[in-house]
């Protein structure tokens, strides 16, 4: 009986490949009889599947590299900034293991374009050939098995120097080198409670740390070479081909001309960059609802530099961390001491600041006369109770001769919260006019 068992298993485990869960396997059995444990079944069934892949496993020649041949990349999903997520785009060199991670913003071909030129441009050269997945910014289809490149992503392998090959679909293990690099970066980028980063406040601050991870990989030994990745770069590079100067930009869409107010326009709309591209080219395309503008550095290669909301003539869009700081308004004009005795009175604290500002605006009279009064007085009270005062006739609106004297005499004699109503003249009198007897003899 035990050998009908046996034989099921093995069915059950060849017809899976080799995948079948052991308890479905068990399930099988009891449906035709079998008493015996779900533990027994496990140790049955693992035993099959180590038979099966004796017979069926895959026997591969260890793949040695060549300097200067082959470059690997992949994706990784990336951390997510305000809300929105990224995507790591991990490339590697396969003979000396030096890994690059750029953060892209999507999976679009313009983006891969970007992320290609950076990692080649941090190579310091270009291999023959580069291995991916299949992708539809690389394969747009299968025919008999081989994968029909797609036009744009052969223009540009073109432009750098490259071939590009795709591995066998859903075979991650000819590309292992990549998907370790995609592990690598999500293990220590990605915000876990397994290494505890905190989350990303902006799109620079990945990029950061992309370029700390990578200094940090390509200068420990790789257990593999027991050598340095950046010191086995140093011995590829004279196997990479030159760089051509300027990276592809066909797929970055139109060029403008940034003016000195940080501002494109596309399609009559304005759009804002950073203020350190002023009198320099960007590129900006459409994308969906969104406008990508891209800029190309001669020695790092193009980065993505903004990403607006399509607007329209006459509504700019404009991002604020575009622009240094602003200097103070008319209504942000905050108080600067140029002379000894101002300086003392500021020194008070912000109440000091808050009465000034308040004082100058009501048109109080003899201000610097009452500057100098809450100077004496701090001398005798201490500045703590003058600083308070002076808070308390501010909010008041109390600026009248003797109020912060009164004030403070007030705090010293109840030690409570003074509570006071702005000073009132006969424009708030609440006495009835006398109009009404201005017709009375006549």
């Amino acid at each position: 009986m035990e050998a009908v068992f046996s034989a099921k298993i093995e069915e059950l485990v060849d017809r899976s490949h080799g995948q079948v869960r052991a308890d479905i396997a068990h399930g099988k059995l009891v449906a035709i009889g079998y008493q015996g444990s779900e533990r027994t079944t496990r140790r049955w069934v693992a035993d099959a599947k180590r038979r099966w892949r004796r017979k069926h496993g895959r026997r591969t020649r260890p793949w040695i590299p060549e300097p200067g041949l082959w470059m690997q990349w992949d994706y990784g999903d990336g951390p997510k900034i305000n809300g929105v997520a990224v995507v790591l785009f991990c490339a590697w060199l396969a003979w000396s293991r030096f890994r690059v991670i750029v953060p892209l913003r999507d999976k679009t071909l313009p983006s891969v374009v970007l992320g290609l030129d950076r990692a080649l441009r941090a190579f310091g050269g270009c291999p023959t050939y580069a291995l991916t997945d299949n992708e539809r910014t690389v394969s747009v289809d299968h025919v008999c098995g081989i994968a029909v490149r797609n036009p744009q992503i052969v223009e540009v392998a073109r432009h750098y120097g490259l071939t590009i090959a795709t591995c066998v679909p859903a075979d991650p293990e000819s590309k292992g080198g990549s998907e370790a690099t995609v592990r690598v970066a999500k293990a220590d980028l990605v915000p876990t409670d397994h290494n505890l980063r905190p989350a990303y406040r902006s799109f620079g601050e990945l990029e950061a740390a992309c370029e700390a991870l990578m200094a940090e990989v390509n200068t420990r030994p790789h257990r593999s070479t027991m050598e340095a990745p950046v010191i086995r770069l140093g011995e590829e590079h004279d196997r990479l081909h030159r760089l051509p100067r300027l990276p592809h930009t066909i797929c970055f869409g139109e060029t403008r001309k940034v003016n000195w107010q940080s501002l494109i326009s596309v399609g009559g709309a304005q759009y804002s960059v950073p203020h350190e591209l002023v009198d320099q080219r960007v590129w900006a395309r459409n994308d969906g609802e969104q406008l990508i503008v891209v800029h190309v550095d001669g020695h790092l290669g193009p980065r993505e530099v903004a990403r607006h909301r399509l607007t329209t003539p006459g509504r700019p869009s404009i991002q604020d961390e575009h622009y240094p700081p602003r200097p103070e308004g008319a209504l942000e004009r905050r108080p600067r001491a140029r002379t000894d005795e101002e300086r003392a009175f500021l020194a008070l604290g912000d109440g000091a600041e808050a009465w000034l500002i308040k004082a100058a605006a009501a048109g109080a009279q003899r201000v610097r006369r009452k500057m100098a009064e809450a100077i004496d007085l701090a001398k005798l009270h201490g500045t703590e109770q003058v600083e308070e005062a002076l808070r308390t006739c501010a909010d008041a609106g109390r600026f009248g001769d003797g109020d912060l004297a009164s004030v403070i005499a007030h705090q010293q004699q109840t030690g409570g919260e003074l509570i006071l109503f702005p000073a009132l003249t006969e424009e708030h009198s609440l006495q009835r006019s006398t109009r009404s007897w201005e017709g009375l003899g006549r």
